[in-house]
């Protein structure tokens, strides 16, 4: 994986300069310490300036970027992988010839064949920018579902962009500020909602997109987006046969995700996600991998028993990390720093440490099962639509709603059943809402409103009863579980799952992450499904069971969806008192310098946490979200060009062309 960077004049302008582009590239050496390169281009009709830090898997002698096509009129930065390059390479030699054995050099020749419908043929995870300079254009695209970043900002009409937002602020003549509406997004959503980021002024491309500028002008388009048969499902499907069809297209895509240059290796949870990765690399593949796990030394996140019954089934090489509360408190400051976001649970962290874990011991690529939730129906926030629309054919039910307790064994209060209909009753019977499945989740993030100053709530104005999410055309005609899935799918996804647990996490310790469950044929094949091969009753990706099952334990493979979580506010309050920095960014000071929340709120909600000695669920994320947020403010406001930033590596690329 890589970072990119780039400075692109709108207008006719002077030369962009090396050194702010080379400052971009030094604040994402996390992401590229094996090589930098720079590409600048000047003449008289427009200029641009493309950066590059490189974590070299593929090809390493041949692959330095940025990277040109024969006779350097294209000239490409790009952060990724194109696992199918292999397979594109050949229909490309007869028009064009290769200088490297690289997959970016396929992305090149494809574009110069195909133009932006070269999106179309390429399988992987990537974004990329492309300048062209014949016509003065720029090119840039992200993968369907949004695994790798991208952010953009116009200042002084100079389109400025990144892999990571810190480095755009580092170009920045004065520091940034939140974006309340956004701000407002996340202890709603969970989520930024692209193309919006927590930095006024920054915006994300969206997944499945891309972006197209010339002549001053830029155009953002979709490509791709996940599309659910309209209703009703056509009938008559084998579950056995679709199964055997599932397992083909996972097979496929974990032995694309095989390709590398460099020593692989797979996380390995205990869940049935990472365990049928872990299982098809071995039974179908004839790979064994080494393994890394995260333990807890708090038994009520801990999966290791699973984690080490996994691994002698498959004999792996396994490797172990503990992760401790005073862990979590100690890396949450960090995490923030790569985040660049606020965020409402402390999930990350663990996964921060795992991949410094996985570096020391010189792995660079590690397979993941994330997707498989999304797309094959695994969350309970699934499960708790179809509950609650069962609940809704009988208001008055005293009895379904205990169902409820199934899903959140770890949720306080659920046997007081007027706390279980007051709490999961909400709008209970507007099942027709597009946003059916997502209204407690997002009810009980507006809550946190009240955390916020006057200020904060006159600014982002009344609730809204669901966010403003564009919804495609055939949406209402789509089954209640396609809804939801497309909901957490554009959502959540991307803009945290993928983002803040995923990309940012591993790339903080140079690790790249793939995602089997996440190749677009995997992804397409199981949009397509029946709901109930997914979701039968209240048996989360039943056709993924039945798929993987021989490769399993049943220990595995039966045990019901466990979500993965870990400790918040024992992490921040051991024995009751905060830890050093988190009473620094909570005191009265802090909280006022950054303006969004309140200080009477605050110290309510510390009391109540040092009164009980716990907090609720709600309360555990309100107290996640306050402090991200004003580390984010603390990091990337108030430290505001203090950001260390690495001299550039001695295997520069510097190429300088045009006038």
């Amino acid at each position: 994986m890589c970072g990119i960077a780039g400075i692109h004049p709108l207008a006719p302008a002077e030369p962009v300069c090396l050194e702010a582009v080379q400052h971009m590239v030094a604040t994402l050496h996390h992401r590229g310490p094996d090589e930098t390169g720079a590409y600048l281009f000047h003449d008289a009709a427009g200029s641009i300036g493309l950066g590059h830090a490189r974590l070299s898997i593929i090809d390493l002698a041949g692959g330095q970027q940025p990277l040109s096509n024969e006779d350097g009129t294209l000239w490409i930065s790009f952060n990724g992988e194109i696992f199918n390059y292999r397979e594109l390479r050949p229909t490309l030699e007869a028009d064009h010839q290769f200088a490297t054995d690289s997959d970016t050099e396929v992305i090149v020749h494809l574009y110069e064949t195909h133009g932006t419908d070269c999106l179309k043929f390429l399988n992987g995870q990537f974004v990329f920018a492309i300048w062209d300079e014949r016509n003065h254009s720029l090119f840039v695209a992200r993968d369907r579902v949004g695994i790798r970043p991208f952010f953009y900002t116009i200042h002084h009409n100079q389109l400025i962009f990144a892999s990571e937002m810190k480095a755009i602020l580092a170009v920045m003549p004065q520091p940034p500020q939140l974006d309340l509406t956004t701000l407002d997004q996340i202890f709603t959503t969970w989520s930024p909602l692209p193309p919006r980021t927590i930095f006024q002024g920054i915006q994300s491309l969206p997944p499945g997109h891309f972006m197209f500028v010339q002549n001053g002008q830029i155009a953002i388009e979709p490509y791709w987006q996940p599309e659910f048969p309209v209703e009703p499902v056509s009938q008559g499907l084998s579950l056995a046969e679709t199964a055997v069809q599932l397992r083909h297209h996972l097979t496929e895509a974990t032995r694309l995700r095989l390709r590398a240059d460099v020593p692989v290796g797979a996380y390995l949870s205990g869940g049935l996600d990472s365990s049928t990765i872990a299982a098809l690399l071995y039974h179908d593949i004839g790979q064994r991998l080494e393994t890394f796990s995260i333990a807890f030394t708090d038994a009520a996140f801990d999966e290791s028993s699973f984690q080490q019954q996994m691994a002698a089934h498959l004999g792996t090489e396994h490797h172990v990390i503990t992760c401790s509360h005073a862990d979590v408190g100690r890396a949450f400051p960090d995490v923030i720093y790569h985040t660049e976001t606020p965020i409402l649970r402390t999930s990350p962290v663990p996964l921060y440490l795992l991949s410094d874990f996985v570096q020391k011991a010189g792995i660079k690529v590690v397979l993941t099962g994330e997707g498989a939730d999304e797309f094959l129906g695994g969350y309970n926030i699934f499960k708790e639509a179809l509950i609650r629309r069962f609940w809704a054919r009988e208001p008055e039910s005293a009895l379904r709603p205990l169902l409820l307790k199934k899903l959140y064994r770890y949720v306080q209060n659920l046997d007081n059943p007027a706390y279980l209909t007051k709490f999961f009753g909400y709008r209970l019977t507007e099942t027709a809402e597009p946003g059916y499945s997502h209204l407690l989740r997002w009810r009980n993030g507006a809550r946190h409103r009240r955390l916020f100053t006057p200020d904060v709530q006159a600014h982002i104005g009344p609730e809204k009863p669901q966010p403003d999410l564009p919804l495609p055309l055939e949406f209402g005609r789509w089954s209640p579980l396609a809804q939801a899935q497309y909901l957490e799918i554009r959502i959540f996804l991307a803009e945290y799952l993928l983002s803040s647990q995923g990309d940012r996490m591993a790339m903080a310790h140079s690790i790249e992450g793939r995602f089997p469950f996440l190749d677009h044929n995997v992804v397409e094949f199981c949009n397509q499904l029946p709901p109930d091969f997914k979701l039968r009753g209240l048996n989360e990706k039943h056709i993924l069971k039945h798929a993987v099952r021989d490769l399993l334990p049943a220990e595995i493979w039966q045990r019901p969806k466990r979500p993965y979580r870990a400790p918040i506010h024992h992490s921040f309050f051991p024995d009751g008192r905060p830890l050093d920095w988190v009473a620094d960014m909570l005191s009265p000071a802090k909280l006022d310098a950054a303006g969004v929340f309140t200080s009477q709120a605050v110290q309510a909600l510390v009391h109540k946490q040092q009164r009980l000695g716990s907090l609720g669920e709600v309360d555990e994320m309100a107290l996640a979200g306050i402090l991200s947020t004003q580390l984010v403010h603390h990091h990337f406001v108030d430290g505001w060009g203090t950001a260390v930033v690495h001299q550039p590596s001695p295997n520069q690329k510097i190429i300088q062309r045009g006038l």
